[in-house]
């Protein structure tokens, strides 16, 4: 069978089982349970995560004390808080677990090494990003043009598994409404 992070990345690229191998010597495996953190608002973040199994959340919290949902992983996404990763400053962000998590991680700097050494992988990561940007940007331009029901019903058509996994509150935390307001787009 082949390996789920192998499958990932020949979406993009193609690797011998040589190569597979040596980008596998580069990653570590964890389990967290739900409610750990995998990154702290205010710690150096030095890993990457790519989800193999699980749900998590990226958020802040306001002054106020209000929740704000920036981003969810599921299955085959990677998270983390891309500034303090690729700057190596303070996370402004916190992730924590959803549900029980299986997650790979790359640090940085054997991502550092891998890209130098492979540059097939310095071109995965390069898409990956773009790809990153594309979404973040269908994410602003979605919360600034869209009703709270149009961001609901798009958030419904493109990640249906989202709902079932993911209590409501989060949900009314990452559209940016009140549960209140999200019953009502429910119905």
């Amino acid at each position: 069978m082949i390996h789920p992070l192998r499958q990932h990345i020949e979406e993009i690229i193609s690797l011998t089982d040589e190569e597979f191998d040596f980008v596998l010597s580069h990653f570590e495996q964890i389990k967290k349970r739900k409610y750990q953190y995998i990154v702290q608002e205010g710690e150096f973040v030095n890993k990457e995560y790519w989800i193999i199994k699980g749900c998590l959340k990226s958020y802040f919290i306001d002054d106020s004390g209000k929740e704000h949902i920036l981003q969810f992983g599921m299955e085959n996404w990677w998270i983390t808080d891309y500034e303090a990763f690729v700057k190596q400053v303070k996370s402004k962000t916190s992730i924590d677990c959803i549900e029980d998590s299986e997650l790979l991680y790359i640090t940085f700097e054997n991502r550092e090494k891998l890209t130098a050494q492979m540059h097939k992988m310095e071109r995965f990561w390069a898409k990956k990003s773009k790809i990153g940007r594309i979404a973040l940007q269908n994410r602003v331009l979605s919360l600034l043009k869209n009703s709270a029901r149009e961001q609901y019903n798009l958030l419904l058509e493109q990640y249906p598994q989202l709902l079932q996994r993911v209590p409501k509150k989060m949900i009314a935390a990452y559209l940016g409404v009140s549960r209140e307001t999200l019953s009502r787009l429910n119905s």
